[in-house]
């Protein structure tokens, strides 16, 4: 093991779509989240009730960790009313700070929350040093980069910007059609604006396409891919594991998992994944091994993974013409309710049989804990039963767990 060398520390933030799954994230190692409630963030699917914004903020303060708040949509003035209530309550809850993308929402912001710090949303489209200075002159303090820069451009700015100026990057996670997220597609075809956070992922759809030749005008002939059509704007999603130790070596300040709608299961994997890349490379930088937590992270991709333009902007690697998000190995098995050493209570979130094989998601630990179900017990008559599905919500079975673990550990299912 090489020697620790100070390194400048950098903060993991992931997404949390609800208080379950903050908690789950912070469990597996986020130093912070993001979060919103549904009408003012670009996620209006996220469940992310006002109580639980609250709940989120008390909990992450309570253990050392930070909460940034999403008010990241471009509003029209009938939003300001509703804008303008929600700055005053976010003054007193006092998060870490609020995710803000336009002009007119940072001004409601500086007035009436003057004590949060404003971050600048990726949804500002910031690509330029100049462009950072202006979002900082005018009341930012930190930047969110658009996911376009490569690193050249990133490092420009590190090296370039004002010393109390943050910088966030996106490492992993889902990829825009649209510059930034920036997106009138939804709006066009389902009448739902992505920039009021009600998109219907209309590059995600399958499209059947048609040529025409230009001297027989109607004649439409079918181009054939599979019976899916294909997803001509679908992109694969971002995964910059392999980049972690560029990333940290600038000096970027926070590092940006995306994925509010995401499972628990899902977040448990790639912070854990994360985590453990980050913390290992502070430890011993010069034996950075990536493939392990690409191994990880490729149980849980639904996508396929590029780097996007980050290391090529002639990547031409980027788009997924499949369109199916399916994870063909593993899904998420059960998580932890109450650990007990014969028989441990476990809520269920697929079906499950004994002869199953099982993977524990350990905190901290990049290797899972495999097991196989030996035996099922019924949680209400305790009889053993030989498999259990998903019948209603919050449903539970007990099973003997190889190891102790704590409440809200995940458990993934080998399909």
């Amino acid at each position: 093991m090489g020697k620790y060398i100070e390194m400048k520390e950098v903060e993991l933030l992931a997404p949390a779509g609800s208080f379950e799954k903050a908690k789950v994230a912070f469990l597996y190692g986020a130093d912070a989240v993001y979060c919103g409630t549904s009408s003012l963030s670009l996620r209006t699917r996220a469940d992310m009730k006002d109580d639980d914004l609250v709940n989120t903020i008390k909990y992450a303060h309570s253990i050392g960790k930070k909460v940034y708040v999403t008010i990241n949509i471009f509003a029209w003035d009938e939003k300001y009313e509703e804008i303008t209530a929600m700055a005053k309550t976010l003054e007193e809850l006092k998060p870490d700070g609020v995710i803000i993308a336009d002009g007119g929402v940072m001004e409601i912001f500086k007035k009436y929350a003057p004590s949060i710090p404003i971050n600048v949303s990726t949804q500002a489209n910031i690509v330029s040093l100049h462009d950072c200075n202006f979002w900082h002159k005018n009341g930012g303090k930190r930047m969110i980069m658009a996911r376009e820069l490569n690193k050249e451009q990133l490092k420009y700015i590190m090296e370039n910007k004002p010393e109390d100026m943050e910088v966030e990057i996106f490492i992993h996670g889902a990829i825009c059609f649209a510059f930034s997220g920036r997106c009138f597609l939804s709006d066009f075809l389902a009448c739902r604006s992505a920039n009021l956070g009600d998109c219907a992922q209309s590059c995600r759809w399958s499209y059947n396409l048609y040529a025409e030749e230009k001297n027989n005008p109607g004649e439409l002939m079918p181009i054939e891919t599979n019976e899916y059509g294909t997803s001509i704007f679908s992109s694969k999603d971002l995964c910059l594991i392999k980049e972690i130790p560029e990333i940290i070596d600038m000096g970027v300040d926070s590092l940006k998992i995306e994925g509010r709608l995401k499972t628990e299961y899902y977040l448990a994997s790639i912070v854990n994944a994360y985590r453990n890349a980050i913390d290992d490379y502070k430890k011993d930088p010069e034996n950075y091994d990536y493939t392990k937590y690409l191994k990880e992270l490729e149980k849980v991709k639904t996508r396929g993974l590029t780097t996007f333009y980050f290391n090529d902007r002639k990547n031409k690697d980027i788009q997924e013409y499949a369109g199916k998000q399916y994870n063909e190995k593993y899904e998420y098995g059960a998580k932890v309710v109450e650990y007990k050493e014969e028989k441990s209570i476990v809520e269920i979130k697929n079906k499950l049989m004994v002869g199953d094989l099982m993977e524990i998601i350990v905190p901290n630990k990049i290797e899972p804990v495999q097991f196989t179900i030996e035996k099922l017990w019924d949680i209400d008559s305790g009889e053993e039963i030989s498999e259990i599905s998903p019948g209603v919500k919050g449903q539970q079975v007990m099973m003997k767990l190889p190891i102790v673990c704590n409440n809200d550990w995940v458990i993934r299912r080998k399909k």
